[in-house]
């Protein structure tokens, strides 16, 4: 399973649309900061399923705080992560939370700071930014069937 991953996009939706329109993959995250533009994946690709939470930046939205999602046989804990202070370059707090709610994948955004690496267990991957500055990118996860995790950064 394919899972393409963008954070951050702040109104700059072309790049992120362009990326998913040449993978197709099987299922799309959108992080936040602004979750509108996780609108325009949503009316661009209804066919491919789209899980969203919302940013720090995104108080007019429905979009919850965090969610949990099963990609075949991987638990995954979605968040912006502007709660856990990820700002600070700590994960312990998110780390302990996906612990306790049983996932094995953390997908979260905030910094605008790419992150593919693992902690207690727990693999955590921050896409970076989609949306500002020059070095924009997003995260290609891939979820094998025997549970294993890869991800890897792009450019956009």
């Amino acid at each position: 399973m394919k899972i393409a991953v963008f954070s951050d996009t702040h109104g700059s939706a072309a790049r992120m649309l362009r990326a998913v329109g040449e993978l197709r993959p099987d299922a799309l995250v959108h992080l936040g900061d602004f979750a509108r533009d996780a609108d325009c994946l949503a009316r661009e690709f209804p066919e491919i399923p789209l899980y969203r939470v919302r940013g720090n930046c995104d108080a007019a939205t429905e979009a919850p705080e965090e969610l949990v999602v099963e990609f075949g046989s991987v638990r995954a804990l979605l968040c912006h992560g502007h709660r856990y202070a990820v700002d600070w370059g700590r994960f312990d707090s998110m780390v302990y939370s996906a612990q306790e709610k049983g996932c094995s994948l953390v997908l979260f955004g905030h910094t605008h700071r790419a992150e593919n690496t693992e902690i207690g267990g727990v693999k955590l991957v921050n896409p970076g930014t989609a949306g500002l500055g020059s070095a924009r990118s997003f995260a290609l996860v891939t979820v094998f069937e025997n549970g294993g995790v890869a991800a890897e950064i792009r450019p956009l």
